[in-house]
């Protein structure tokens, strides 16, 4: 940054207050000028050319900040991973106007140059299905009137085998008497009790809704989770989650401490002849696990009106599949199930997309349908081989990628959410 350069700047700023770490900013970002620590997400402002590629996708509006100061003091990385809230404007005497982040976008990171030519996150819809209930947001938080809401966990049950490292559960949380409405394909904010290294308070870690949207029992002011205990991360190092143990250790009549609901894009939609193909791994299975429970109950009802449902399923193995049997007891009539296991001993590496590829007839049919709505939940490794899959299976469908792509981002019917 040059220290003499007294032109003034727009400075793109996170607020660490709202922020709930979901790495969406960080992901949709074109120019990788999003980073993160083990706190906080923060912009880069010598590469950040304020696009907005960013803001839409923000499920609680912390992304959409912002200072006016000297660029040559402009806030470095470094400082704004120490911040617990942003600072206040600065006073400043009259100067040139505000000038953009950069005049020209930042060079683009390795990475970047090798995915430009095809990049999934350009296809996600930051826009809900047309047809899609209203979704309430951020009513409890830092920002809110009510910084959280209390919970009372009535149900906590493993769902997958015993035995194995993956541990997954299932939890049951209960609001009493106080408001918490949420739909299908929201998430909600944990506060893990106690303190970080540094002596703060933990900040949220987001969950997806694995609930309908009348409740896990219907009638009842609750919602469930898929919560999977972490050991390790993304490299295998040693590391101990801490919601996702705090939430697994949990017994029936603890509380626990909840802010949101977050998400207003992806969500299903409300018509009832609209379909759903929905391409999940592990705990990615929370939102689709809560469409599913919503269109079960519709057709109990008799006001299911003939949509199709199909799901792309993948785990490292059968032991590892969260909700394994309950998906087995499903009617074959009312939802098309497809299973992929990478690691089941002498049996070769399967993922989602190689039985979307093997389904290209059926998947095409319903590609081809305007009532269709894609939904992807799961690592963010496995984004841009399902996306890659999609193009291929609308090519076999004699459609045009680009046309049809555009249609579904438009639309509000391609929804991304990996992590």
């Amino acid at each position: 940054m040059d220290m003499t350069d007294t032109t003034i700047l727009r400075q793109h700023l996170i607020d660490p207050e709202i922020c709930i770490r979901c790495n969406t900013c960080e992901a949709t970002c074109p120019v990788g000028a999003i980073t993160h620590d083990s706190r906080n997400y923060v912009v880069d402002a010598a590469r950040c050319n304020a696009c907005m590629a960013c803001v839409p996708p923000c499920p609680t509006g912390a992304i959409d900040n912002w200072r006016e100061l000297p660029r040559a003091t402009a806030y470095g990385v470094d400082e704004q991973f120490g911040w617990d809230e942003l600072p206040p404007q600065k006073e400043r005497t009259p100067g040139p106007a505000p000038a953009p982040a950069a005049a020209e976008p930042a060079a683009p990171t390795p990475r970047a140059a090798d995915e430009a030519e095809f990049r999934a996150t350009t296809y996600g819809a930051v826009l809900p299905p047309w047809s899609a209930a209203h979704a309430y947001t951020n009513l409890y938080g830092p920002k809110s009137a009510q910084r959280s809401v209390t919970a009372t966990v009535t149900g906590n049950v493993r769902v997958t085998e015993a035995g194995h490292d993956y541990d997954t559960h299932h939890i049951v949380l209960d609001f009493g008497a106080m408001p918490f409405p949420v739909l299908e394909g929201q998430s909600v904010g944990i506060i893990p009790p106690g303190t970080d290294a540094q002596g703060r308070e933990h900040h949220p870690r987001q969950y997806s809704v694995a609930s309908a949207r009348n409740g896990e029992r219907p009638g009842y002011n609750n919602l469930s989770l898929t919560v999977k205990r972490v050991l390790e991360d993304h490299q295998g190092r040693p590391v101990r989650g801490v919601a996702s143990n705090y939430l697994c250790d949990l017994r029936v009549g603890e509380q626990v401490q909840i802010t949101g609901p977050f998400g207003s894009s992806f969500l299903m939609p409300n018509h009832p002849r609209s379909n759903l193909v929905m391409i999940c791994t592990g705990t990615g299975s929370a939102p689709m696990r809560a469409m599913t429970e919503w269109r079960r109950r519709l057709r109990r009802s008799g006001k299911f009106d003939g949509g199709r449902l199909m799901l792309f399923f993948g785990a490292r193995t059968q032991a590892e599949l969260p909700y394994f049997g309950p998906l087995q007891s499903l009617p074959r009539d009312f939802i098309d199930i497809h299973l992929a296991f990478s690691r089941t001993p002498g049996s070769p590496r399967r993922y989602v997309q190689d039985l979307m590829r093997e389904r290209a007839a059926d998947l095409g049919e319903l590609l081809r349908d305007d009532n269709t709505h894609i939904y992807v939940c799961g690592l963010k490794a496995m984004e841009e081989g399902v996306v890659l899959a999609l193009r291929d299976v609308v090519a076999q469908a004699g459609m045009s990628w680009e046309n049809t792509a555009a249609a579904w981002k438009e639309q509000g019917r391609l929804h991304l959410e990996t992590y």
